[in-house]
């Protein structure tokens, strides 16, 4: 019995330290001369450490374009 708990618990250890991916929204707006014109969504499957890098990734500016990305 003593066995089977410890399985169990160093079991139910492991699944504790592992990161959990999830879907997370990136949003995207893009700005031309400061007038907002087209807001996308976009979903993004992972940790949110990584998702928050990936959206964060997507800012650009390109000339009087300019699109901001924020993870919801």
């Amino acid at each position: 019995m003593k066995k089977v708990l410890s399985i169990a618990a160093v079991a139910a250890l492991a699944v504790s330290f592992t990161a959990c991916k999830k879907n997370y929204t990136c949003e995207c707006t893009t700005y031309e001369d400061g007038v907002p014109m087209a807001t996308t969504p976009n979903t993004i499957r992972d940790t949110k450490k990584k998702a928050q890098e990936q959206c964060e990734a997507q800012n650009t500016t390109v000339g009087s374009l300019k699109t901001e990305c924020t993870l919801k």
